[in-house]
């Protein structure tokens, strides 16, 4: 067993946590939580969000996306709010840009950091974005290549890393094939994404193992939806193959337009409670964390999806 994980590239999570204790959280719910939402959120509320969560101790803030109005609504307000929240200089607040007219909207307002977004599946990018795998690399290439030369720092997102909607079970290599693209354009980090949160430890293991033979941990972010409740477990996993930085959304808030019956990502409360309980550091006051979760949650009239937070805000 031993030496099967040396070969897999496991570690202890204790042995993890001693030699790099800090895990860097990356807040979605601003963007990837709100996208599909059907109810129109005012501008006012998601500032507020945004400010509350900057209160907390994250570093990094995904604020809003820069897409079409046409296809998400949620988001046309995009220059308005982030505009309109309150920097804080510490803080990282990157958007999701699709395309050049969005890089070029970003960069208007004053963006700092932008996130690019590939399929591994054929399927979902034909759905998703109108286009294949190929034509899609192809675009975003272009993308981030204006964005490098607006000097700022990109992000690239890689969904449906374990399954697809419409294909079903996705194989390893597509996932680092389009991860190896996009590391090549110019993005400082990937982030592996289980869009529809089938994932398992097994299938998410094999997918890791596949991906780090074109890339190291320290390039590797992981951002898991909590559809069939693994997201906690895959996370796990991922922190085994050394990767530190976790993408997740305050609340659970989530869901994706293009994926019938995806919920939302890993509640950050549930994370943050998790990676505390392993001896890790991330800089999150969980206090404050809770009553963001629950300001947005009583905006949208329904309790938290997050367990923590139910478990802990009568107790806060």
């Amino acid at each position: 067993m031993n030496l099967m994980k040396k070969f897999l590239g496991f570690q202890s999570i204790s042995t993890f946590i001693r030699n790099k204790s800090y895990i860097k959280i990356v807040e979605v719910g601003p963007r990837d939580g709100l996208q599909n939402e059907p109810v129109n959120i005012p501008t006012a509320v998601k500032i507020e969000l945004v400010d509350r969560l900057s209160e907390t101790g994250l570093n990094t803030i995904e604020v809003t996306s820069f897409v079409s109005p046409k296809w998400v609504p949620q988001m046309a307000d995009n220059s308005e709010v982030f505009t309109g929240i309150s920097k804080k200089k510490s803080i990282t607040y990157p958007v999701l840009v699709p395309n050049l007219k969005g890089l070029d909207a970003a960069f208007k307002v004053g963006a700092k950091e932008i996130a690019v977004f590939l399929s591994a599946s054929e399927s979902f990018s034909k759905k998703n974005i109108n286009c294949t795998i190929r034509e899609s690399i192809a675009n975003i290439e272009s993308v981030i290549s204006k964005a490098l030369e607006y000097k700022l720092k990109v992000r690239g997102y890689v969904s449906c890393v374990v399954g697809c909607p419409y294909e079903g079970f996705i194989k390893p290599a597509a996932v680092s094939q389009v991860t190896e693209a996009l590391l090549l354009f110019g993005c400082y980090e990937i982030s592996l994404g289980d869009t529809i949160g089938v994932g398992t430890k097994t299938t998410m293991e094999n997918m890791l193992h596949d991906v780090l033979s074109v890339t190291t941990p320290n390039r590797l972010a992981i951002h898991c939806h909590d559809t069939y409740g693994q997201a906690l477990v895959n996370i796990y996993t991922a922190l085994e193959r050394g990767i530190a930085v976790v993408d997740s959304s305050v609340a659970g808030l989530g869901g994706c337009p293009y994926a019938k019956g995806a919920t939302g990502n890993v509640a950050t409360e549930d994370l943050v409670y998790m990676l505390h309980g392993l001896g890790a550091e991330t800089g999150v006051d969980l206090k404050k964390l809770i009553q963001t979760g629950r300001y947005i949650s009583d905006f949208l009239k329904r309790p938290p999806v997050s367990k923590v937070n139910n478990a802990l805000h009568s107790r806060i």
